[in-house]
């Protein structure tokens, strides 16, 4: 009674529908899941097949009810209003409630306005003047037909409304509730509390596992209590692990340490520890690629109970493993546990100085980027916290390094690398392909935008932001939420990278035009889900950087935006998007600061190249697209145009005479990095879209 009761107050109903509200509720309670019955629904239990959440709706939404052709006139509506009540079990139809004809009817065809209410206290609404912004055109309304639609500050209009409207009240956003259906199927998995997992007997097993991990990896010693010291305590995470298709891979139970409550200066020190760029794991699969080398995968089981610590640190007994007659002792650690400030530097020291001691020389450019050589063969590896991916030349080399690690640690190995950092891997004898199809589809069903209807580009033509708008504000953390996501998308997604920089520019006060922008990049990859980078079995390594710049595309600062790329062979490995420091005076200004950062991103890729083996001969082009520009770094001359530009941007000058780098005119038809700055049409668009690499290749065995 009591979700049927929230039902009814949620939209507002009468109680006299609290026998629907009742009927649909037990419909629901049936197909979630429940501790009774263990990893399953109670209808899957009884009828033995997994029941669909695709025709959930949201109970009381005002419906559109389609009237036969049959039943009405040639000039009569072809739907009557109605409010969503339910579900049919015996059949497809849908429970509604007839506005018109004040009758419950049943219907299969109906459209849903999950947004909508209906106000049963008010038929007449007074007539006032109200604000109403006019809302970008659903997805569903949307065509493309090659034309972009612009939504402008001027696109809000003050208008009375009706005396005789609708009464309808839109009420705050909620969520789909498939998607809550969904999160809800794997969020029941996880217990939220120690006395929660005690009754599930997969979690009990999950927590004897991980005490028994870290009793072998003698972590801790058991002391009694020392006076003037502080216990931290310790609690129980959760966490279900699933493999790519969506099936349960194991129930992981982790020990975590409160280290919320430690003391900077007292129980912990330094806490830095690094993790691979993506630059240089893009580096890494471009040149095994190129080099026709296999990249594999192992990961480190509780990587962080390796790492010793310095610190005299003391903990609780886990709950549920508290020993016998020992209840007022403590445990004194040994090594580094989870939760921790000082533990994943602690495991990084660990790790590191493994990888010294066995014959592995650290980069000087990358610290987690590792090289080994034995005569003309090369092992390289590169770390990224308690995952390593690793390729080379010679595979006994590799079969011994992997040997001597899962003899030292507990090592899960993954073979091939096929799934890393979230980031999907299929390796060829032809290339290697890189995508996020299955992060791409969860970040569309996070923002309730999968299905929607696609877009040929991330951002119409031409198109300018500015902070101050004169839309309404958008929910800020939401927002947020959805430029973060995208941003961490561009580690693979090259062509959403300029989009995403721009509207990360407004993450303090976000608009419902900077949010509409955002939609729209996720209406592009609904239509580019399947899209990565195809980096291709090549003759030639050499590196090509190109630069580009957009003189004053930013409205509110009037500042230039800089974009570079770099290719190894034929594909993309680096890039970037992003607004300059400074104001530039001119087109040629912005075209020298733009090539100023590219050639620095340039001599540390050199360097990172280099480690690895794969040396650079003869200083590295990068192809820029305005004449006067590169003549102000060829020609070192203080004169009235350049004796203002900040002093750092003439140090592109030195790379040109050390030949580090060479500037060189390229074509603005075919200058890659224009992507990377402003708003292009939907054939240039593509056009440098392919040239980027970024295409659609099936990544399954059998494609």
């Amino acid at each position: 009674m009591e979700m049927a009761r929230s039902m009814l107050k949620e939209k507002g109903l009468p109680n006299t529908f609290w026998a629907e509200a009742v009927y649909t509720a037990v419909y629901l309670l049936n197909r979630r899941p429940t501790k009774a019955v263990r990893d399953k629904t109670p209808i899957e239990a009884w009828s033995g097949k997994k029941p669909s959440a695709k025709h959930l709706r949201i109970f009381g939404s005002i419906c559109y009810i389609h009237v036969p052709d049959e039943k009405r006139h040639k000039l009569e509506d072809k739907t009557v209003r109605g409010i969503f009540l339910g579900y049919i079990s015996q059949s497809k139809g849908y429970r509604v409630y007839n506005l018109q004809t004040k009758k419950l009817t049943i219907s299969r065809d109906i459209e849903v306005d999950e947004n909508a209410t209906w106000n049963w206290e008010e038929e007449r609404i007074e007539k006032k003047t109200i604000y109403m912004p006019i809302n970008q055109p659903t997805t569903s309304s949307l065509e493309d037909n090659n034309q972009d639609i612009v939504i402008s500050p001027e696109s809000s209009i003050i208008v009375p409304l009706q005396e005789e409207s609708s009464p309808e009240s839109t009420p705050r956003r909620v969520r789909s509730l498939v998607d809550i259906y969904e999160t809800y199927n794997l969020a029941i998995l996880e217990p939220g509390s120690f006395e929660e997992a005690t009754n599930q007997e997969v979690w009990v097993k999950a927590m004897e596992e991980e005490i028994k991990m870290i009793e072998k990896n003698n972590t801790w010693e058991l002391v009694d209590c020392p006076h003037g010291k502080d216990i931290i305590g310790v609690k129980w995470v959760y966490k279900t692990k699933l493999n790519l298709d969506g099936t349960i891979q194991k129930h992981k139970a982790r020990l975590v340490a409160k280290g919320y409550l430690q003391q900077p200066g007292v129980d912990y020190n330094e806490t830095f520890a690094p993790v691979a760029r993506l630059e240089t794991i893009r580096a890494l699969i471009a040149l095994a690629a190129h080099k026709g080398w296999n990249i594999y995968q192992l990961n480190v089981k509780s990587a962080f109970l390796n790492g010793v610590l310095e610190e005299e640190i003391y903990v609780e007994q886990p709950p549920g493993f508290v020993m016998k007659g020992h209840e007022g002792k403590v445990l004194r650690l040994k090594k580094a546990s989870y939760g921790l400030k000082q533990a994943p530097r602690a495991w990084y020291r660990k790790i590191d100085q493994y990888f010294t001691d066995h014959g592995f020389r650290r980069s000087k450019s990358e610290p987690t980027l590792y090289i080994k050589t034995q005569g003309q063969h090369t092992l390289l590896l590169s770390l990224y916290v308690d995952d390593l991916i690793y390729t080379g030349t010679n595979t006994n080399m590799m079969m011994e390094f992997k040997k001597d690690m899962m003899k030292t640690f507990e090592m899960t190995d993954l073979g091939l690398m096929s799934y890393f950092l979230g980031i999907e891997v299929s390796q060829r004898n032809d290339g290697i392909f890189i995508l996020k199809k299955k992060y791409t589809e969860a970040l569309l069903k996070k923002f309730n935008m999968y299905g929607c209807k696609p877009v040929s580009t991330p951002l119409v033509t031409n198109e300018k932001l500015q902070k101050v708008d004169g839309a309404p504000e958008a929910d800020a953390s939401q927002y947020r939420s959805l430029v973060g996501s995208l941003l961490y998308l561009t580690a693979i997604r090259p062509d959403i990278m300029f989009a995403t920089s721009l509207l990360s520019r407004f993450m303090q006060k976000p608009s419902q035009i900077h949010y509409g922008t955002g939609k729209r990049i996720l209406r592009y990859l609904q239509g580019t889900r399947e899209f990565g980078i195809w980096y291709k079995t090549m003759t030639k390594s050499r590196m090509i950087g190109y630069t580009d710049s957009d003189w004053a595309g930013s409205i509110d600062d009037m500042k230039s935006t800089s974009g570079y790329a770099f290719s190894l062979g034929s594909r993309f490995f680096s890039w970037a998007s992003k607004k300059q420091p400074t104001v530039a005076q001119s087109t040629v200004e912005a075209e020298y600061i733009a090539a100023a950062e590219t050639t620095s991103q340039a001599i540390w890729l050199r360097r990172i190249l280099e480690e690895m083996s794969e040396q650079q001969d003869g200083p590295t082009i990068i192809y820029c697209d305005n004449k006067s520009a590169i003549t102000m770094a060829k020609n070192p001359v203080h004169h009235q145009r350049t004796k203002h530009i900040a002093i750092k941007y003439h140090f592109i000058r030195e790379a040109e005479t050390t030949k580090q780098i060479q500037l060189e005119y390229y074509s603005t038809e075919d200058q890659v990095a224009e992507i990377f700055t402003k708003a292009l049409p939907r054939a240039k668009f593509e056009q440098l879209r392919t040239m980027l690499g970024i295409t659609e290749i099936c990544i399954k065995e059998e494609c």
